[in-house]
């Protein structure tokens, strides 16, 4: 492990245990005279994070790390995360299929689901999915196994494309239409097309949380629209961080909440492998894709944990089989709940609220160099700039020395998406590099 604080009491404890008064008797066999006297001349200490920062400030010419989300975000990852994943009890079996050896595993994935529920407000959630572009194209499905009779799926165009493009992939053989939503000036979903395009016909209505853009969703409005109609309306998170600031979408009529939480205790590694996550309203559980663990007793009444309510086709016939994931993503998982646990509630809304601060502040900076977004709507930590020159504004970014902005003309030929650069700010970009960021694009040196 890189970096183990410790607190006074920490210190104490443990040298009440080995019977040594303090420290510095643990070097009385170094003679006197050769040991240093007083402080060293350094600098007062740093957080880990702001640590592990300035090393790599020092190891590498540009720093930091990219202005870039759209699915995969840069975040810190606390030290403690990878030690507790080499643990004896998470290194159980792969497939928890026998639980009186796998105990280690059906816990993490427990309590990964509990944490998953209380996030987005939903009864139940399953154990991962593959990503968050899994996640998305599973709750259509769910949703056209729920609306038996209903064949359409209408899908935000402000949908992440590579999410819209899975959906598109995985519901091609089931006689489903996948139809878009176009959106507004405010980049969320227009609701008037909304209304003119629902019918009873209508399986689910999928949006971001916040979207492509960066935008948050009125999922409150959405869904008032979509059930008179009996669709149900799905959340697509790519972005886990903003669930510490969010209202959760279940508790705004939400009735499947999925997404991507690689965010948490995942670090971007070239964009893989993530984790995607599902969860939904308790009436429809025995429709869910993929693993749920359960907690019970056994015959001595001690707690343990099992595999329940499992609909895949190992566990039931293959004609009553929801899906045939036969994965999840095990050690993503793990690592995301041990980060979850590190931050506990009150850490998680710190976090969000941080990286909802650094985004203002980058906006507040563009806006003073003349630069605006691309949209009204609001935002969390992810946001699209307007700008004459999507691929000249990226080189003025990489000319300062950074990296990041994606040119979304790749995927929208309208303005003004066409004419926009989607950047993302997170706890780990600096006040120092964001003022960079904003000189670079607001062509100040």
């Amino acid at each position: 492990m890189r970096y183990l604080p410790q607190t006074a009491e920490d210190v104490r404890t443990m040298l009440d245990d080995i019977g040594v008064e303090s420290v510095e008797q643990l070097f009385s066999s170094i003679p006197e005279g050769v040991r240093v006297q007083g402080d060293l001349d350094l600098p007062p200490p740093l957080d880990e994070a702001s640590l592990l920062e300035h090393l790599e400030e020092l190891g590498a010419e540009t720093g930091g790390r990219p202005f870039l989300g759209a699915g995969c975000y840069p975040h810190h990852v606390p030290q403690l995360v990878g030690q507790m994943l080499l643990r004896s009890e998470l290194l159980t079996a792969y497939t928890p299929y026998q639980p009186e050896c796998s105990q280690g595993t059906l816990q993490f994935i427990f309590e990964f689901q509990t944490m998953v529920s209380g996030l987005t407000g939903c009864e139940v959630a399953n154990a991962s999915m593959y990503d968050g572009a899994h996640a998305a194209a599973e709750a259509a499905q769910m949703a056209l196994r729920i609306r038996r009779k209903a064949r359409r799926v209408l899908v935000s165009h402000a949908l992440h494309p590579d999410y819209l493009a899975t959906i598109r992939t995985q519901l091609s053989r089931s006689g489903a239409e996948v139809e878009t939503i176009p959106f507004n000036e405010t980049g969320a979903m227009d609701l008037s097309e909304l209304e003119r395009m629902i019918d009873g016909n209508v399986a689910c209505v999928i949006t971001g949380y916040p979207n492509f853009f960066g935008i948050v969703e009125p999922i409150d409005k959405i869904s008032k629209i979509a059930k008179p109609h009996k669709a149900l309306t799905v959340s697509v998170t790519t972005e886990a961080v903003s669930l510490g600031m969010l209202e959760a979408p279940g508790r705004l009529g939400a009735d499947l909440a999925v997404g991507e939480m690689g965010s948490f205790g995942n670090a971007m590694s070239f964009g893989g492998p993530s984790l995607g996550f599902f969860s939904a309203r308790q009436s429809h559980m025995r429709q869910m894709p993929g693993r749920l663990c359960g907690a019970t007793v056994d015959s001595e009444g001690r707690r343990g944990f099992a595999l329940t309510l499992s609909t895949r086709e190992q566990h039931i016939r293959r004609e009553k089989a929801t899906s045939n994931i036969c994965t999840n993503q095990g050690l993503c998982a793990t690592a995301a709940a041990i980060h979850l646990s590190l931050l506990g509630r009150r850490g998680i809304k710190e976090l969000a609220r941080l990286n909802w601060l650094r985004a203002r502040h980058l906006r507040r900076l563009l806006a003073e160099r003349g630069l605006e977004t691309s949209f009204s709507g609001p935002v969390f930590n992810e946001f699209a700039l307007a700008v004459r020159n999507p691929a000249k504004a990226l080189r003025d970014i990489e000319a300062a020395g950074l990296e990041g902005g994606l040119d979304l003309s790749r995927f929208y030929d309208v303005a003004p998406a066409s004419k926009s650069i989607l950047l993302c700010v997170t706890e780990v970009h600096s006040p120092k590099e964001i003022e960079r960021l904003a000189d670079a694009l607001g062509g100040r040196e």
